[in-house]
């Protein structure tokens, strides 16, 4: 029986994993700025294929990967930044797209969650939604911006979440919490 996509081995020519190269001089900042050896990427066609070979392992650690070669790098917060907000419908039946910094556009769902984290030491909210798959359980995520998250609350609607009062937002019938309403609150 030939081999299966998911069986066949991952890698490069004749099955081989690529070549590891060590650490790569790149840093993604956390406001989605490329930089190779503490230079800015200014040339967007540049970072946006960088973007396409960018790789996250189970460990949390990221890679540029080609098939032939891969190598690390670091990444300040999140890789990508959701930059822009189109949305349709309302309610349930709502349906919200994002434009990441690299032009990728991505639709909140069942297979692209939006979260928000919390800064332990001042509680700010960051939130996120998540681009593509990583390895295991860390997916890729661009970090929702300032602007975009105050659209986001616009659209905010309360809602139960098991016991707790959550004011959230609805897409492709899946409601993503922002944040949990005070008691009393609506």
């Amino acid at each position: 029986m030939p081999p299966t996509v998911a069986s066949r081995p991952r890698g490069g020519p004749g099955g081989r994993s690529p070549r590891e190269c060590g650490d790569l001089p790149f840093v993604i900042r956390r406001d989605g700025t490329w930089l190779y050896r503490g230079s800015a990427i200014n040339r967007k066609e540049l970072v946006c294929l960088f973007a396409s070979v960018l790789r996250r392992e189970e460990d949390g650690s990221w890679w540029l990967q080609t098939p032939a070669e891969r190598g690390r790098i670091e990444v300040e917060d999140a890789p990508f930044v959701a930059v822009e907000l189109d949305w349709t419908g309302e309610g349930r039946r709502q349906v919200l797209s994002f434009r990441t910094n690299v032009d990728q556009v991505v639709t909140a769902g069942p297979d692209h969650p939006i979260r928000v984290a919390h800064d332990i030491l001042t509680c700010e909210p960051t939130p996120y939604l998540l681009v593509r798959p990583g390895a295991g359980h860390l997916g890729i995520e661009a970090r929702i911006n300032r602007a975009v998250y105050y659209e986001l609350v616009a659209l905010a609607v309360p809602e139960w979440v098991g016991c707790r009062r959550m004011l959230g937002v609805w897409s492709q019938g899946h409601f993503f919490p922002l944040g949990e309403l005070p008691t009393g609150e609506e």
